[in-house]
């Protein structure tokens, strides 16, 4: 049964009764396979579902049929484990089997559950490590790479537009026979098509072809999407001039794309919601940022889910003293909350005994400017935080968090090619006096959101959130004034705006 042939659900609720296809994968470390093999085997049991899943030391990879409400509580299940943070899971409703003999030729009668030594494998000589996985390409969604395509083809056919820096090509993973059914063709972007009859046999491929691909933004494509991982990792890992390489998979298309795009989208709503993680601004942590931000999450929560996070660098205590108390505090109270930074003044480490101490001065709004220290750090902290907690769709990122989110993006397209995220979101930001941005744009899809200048927001200035928008790609960078104050606008039409920008992505 063909991921692309299933009918869309159309709200996302459905009948519980009706029958659909669960794909799904995660890449991660397994402690131990048997265990997860055996909850496999109960679980799918229990709720009467069919198909193939595969574990191994790397992780799972499933294809489950049976009820809708079956298949979604199975979700639910596998959810609860910390192992499956940030898994994308494909569901769609069908009609009926309708033929028993090709039901039982797609294993769709019966369930098989096996431990296996790796979840794909890539090459058949047992010499050769693996790839590491975290190197993969960055993922596109449906409409994204439909819109690489038409955008270069239509770039192409232009004499008088500039081509793109790289060249386009597309590079279908697939085994022969997965290719008849249909490949992409686009005037003017060279479709490559190893024509390979077992998957092990596409590393070969991608040796000898090696030069048609170097400096070449590829984008590749397979069935269900496990395939193109670990492969966009074996090309990433050959190192310079195969740093911008994209993964899609065709279980993404349950719809034709049309002249409209967005009429394009997969699976339930609710599980197609956009992963985003949430930078904090200076001396606040991960909890008070996600209160401060509970009226965003409560407008977002059909689109979004915000994933907060505290930054690595923790600060003192500190506290202007009144005439009537003076400055006899020696220890924060009970209450207080630990207080973080991603970026920090010299000679401004943390007092480990945590103490309250006196402030230098009044509270200076562009202290800011003088915050130069601890970016290395912090990189090194969110590039391992992305690595235990999965992949994001998005960034946001509040004044100095927005600062770090455009640093760590930079850093990111000068290190891989392109950062990892699909989108960031930058609020009350400015570009951080830590390093100067090359004149090479930030090749992002980013939303901006800052006061507009009237004296609102005391803290950022107008003109040093312009600037960090400046910095960005200017034919996907939005901008959204607010007559508020330092704060995430809530209310129309700042809302409305920045929902439409986060729903083009999902």
């Amino acid at each position: 049964m063909d991921a692309t042939t299933l009918q869309q659900r159309g709200d996302g609720s459905g009948d519980g009764d009706r029958y659909g296809v669960l794909l799904y994968y995660k890449y991660a470390e397994i402690p131990d396979a048997a265990a997860l093999a055996a909850f496999y085997e109960a679980n799918c049991r229990d709720l009467a579902l069919v198909g193939r899943v595969r574990v191994g030391p790397d992780g799972v990879n499933a294809t489950l049929g049976g009820r809708m409400a079956a298949l979604e509580k199975h979700i639910a299940e596998v959810s609860s484990n910390s192992l499956f943070e940030g898994t994308d899971f494909k569901l769609a409703s069908c009609e009926d089997p309708v033929d028993e003999r090709v039901a039982r030729e797609c294993g769709f009668t019966s369930l098989s559950v096996r431990v296996v030594k790796e979840l794909v494998t890539l090459c058949s000589n047992p010499t050769l490590a693996p790839p590491e996985i975290t190197t993969a390409g960055r993922h596109l969604s449906a409409a994204e790479f439909h819109s690489v395509l038409q955008n270069f083809a239509q770039t192409s056919l232009d004499a008088e537009a500039p081509l793109e820096k790289n060249e386009v090509v597309v590079l279908d993973a697939r085994n022969v026979y997965e290719t008849r059914i249909g490949k992409f063709n686009v005037p003017n972007v060279k479709t490559l098509d190893p024509e390979i009859r077992q998957y092990s046999d596409l590393p070969s491929w991608i040796d000898e072809h090696t030069e048609k691909l170097r400096g070449k933004s590829i984008l590749m494509y397979c069935t269900g999407g496990i395939r193109c991982e670990m492969a966009s990792a074996y090309i990433r890992s050959k190192g310079e001039g195969f740093e911008n390489v994209f993964q899609d998979s065709t279980k993404e298309y349950v719809c034709l794309p049309s002249s409209n795009l967005e009429e394009c989208c997969t699976g339930n709503e609710q599980l197609n919601k956009l992963k985003i993680l949430c930078l904090h601004g200076f001396r606040q942590n991960a909890s008070s940022f996600k209160g401060r931000t509970s009226a965003l999450a409560k407008k977002l929560k059909h689109i979004a889910e915000l994933v907060f996070i505290d930054a690595p660098h923790e600060l003192s205590f500190v506290y202007q003293p009144s005439p009537v108390h003076g400055s006899d505090i020696h220890s924060p109270p009970s209450t207080a909350k630990r207080k973080f930074a991603w970026l920090i003044a010299p000679n401004s480490a943390c007092d480990a005994e945590q103490n309250w101490k006196v402030a230098d001065a009044q509270f200076d709004p562009l202290q800011y400017q003088q915050q130069t220290e601890g970016f290395e750090e912090s990189y090194a902290y969110l590039e391992n935080a992305l690595c235990q907690m999965g992949s994001f769709d998005g960034v946001l990122g509040f004044s100095q968090g927005a600062a770090m989110a455009a640093l760590f993006c930079r850093q990111q397209q000068k290190t891989f090619g392109s950062p990892k995220f699909r989108f960031g979101v930058f609020c009350s930001g400015y570009p951080a006096p830590v390093c100067d941005f090359d004149n090479e744009p930030i090749k992002l899809p980013s939303l901006h959101c800052f006061g507009n200048g009237e004296g609102h927001d005391r803290q950022i200035t107008n003109r040093a959130s312009v600037e960090l928008a400046s910095l960005f790609a200017q034919d996907c960078c939005s901008i959204v004034e607010h007559d508020m104050g330092h704060i995430i606008p809530t209310r129309s039409p700042y809302i409305d705006q920045i929902k439409n920008f986060l729903s083009s992505f999902q």
